[in-house]
């Protein structure tokens, strides 16, 4: 039988915010998960056979982002440090820039429904569509598929003992997430991705912000083009 790593957290029963939290990151990383409620407290330990995967929690000793001059490629443009500290919130750069990750259940894209794609909030090329989108119940914006999969860059992550996949945008070089094996039909995977990396953009909005080609995946060919 292979040994398990265990983390043990104890948690107030009467802050239910913060019990909910604790289970969507354990279920996130795909972690099996022991209670045990003792004097009003609650003391989870949560634990997981090597070589499973999870969700990032801390910046990655592999991949820092250290670039201080603007990088682009055709339309997409990645700022420098200086423009992106004005530009983000303080959730945003940490996310994207500091390899952070949001609270689970924290951000309106989770169990945003509404139809359209969603761009890099940093450069703002296309990364996924609401056609891929799914409610994985681990309290972050789930994808089957990238929109653009050369937009979507891996990373080998094995921060924190385990391995896994890091996804990162390709001309903003932003953290995004992480993408398990563990999704639905038809491909299988699941992208776990910040809310706060991501920028939507509804698709009445689509011709006027630029991204008029894309209107294919909604309408059929886009309207207001030729060949």
């Amino acid at each position: 039988m292979k040994p398990f790593v265990c983390y043990g957290l104890t948690l107030d029963m009467a802050n239910t915010s913060e019990v909910i939290i604790a289970l969507g990151f354990a279920r996130a990383m795909g972690l099996q998960v022991v209670l045990v409620c003792s004097l009003g407290l609650l003391w989870t330990t949560a634990c997981r056979a090597p070589g499973s995967t999870g969700v990032r929690r801390s910046p990655s000793t592999e991949h820092e982002m250290a670039r201080t001059s603007s990088v682009s490629s055709g339309s997409y443009l990645r700022p420098d440090k200086a423009v992106l500290k004005r530009k983000l919130s303080h959730i945003e750069y940490y996310v994207t820039q500091e390899n952070g990750t949001e609270p689970p259940y924290s951000h309106t894209y989770n169990k945003y429904k509404s139809e359209g794609i969603y761009v890099d909030i940093v450069s703002g090329e296309p990364l996924f569509s609401s056609k891929h989108k799914f409610d994985s119940g681990t309290g972050w914006p789930s994808f089957t598929q990238p929109l653009v999969k050369e937009h979507v860059v891996e990373h080998k992550d094995h921060s924190f003992g385990m391995a896994r996949t890091e996804v990162r945008s390709r001309y903003g070089d932003s953290h995004l997430g992480h993408v398990f094996p563990d999704g639905p039909p038809p491909t299988g995977l699941r992208y776990c991705i910040n809310g706060s990396a991501l920028r939507f953009v509804p698709v009445d909005e689509l011709n006027e912000q630029g991204y008029a080609a894309y209107k294919e995946l909604f309408f059929g060919r886009a309207r207001g083009t030729t060949k």
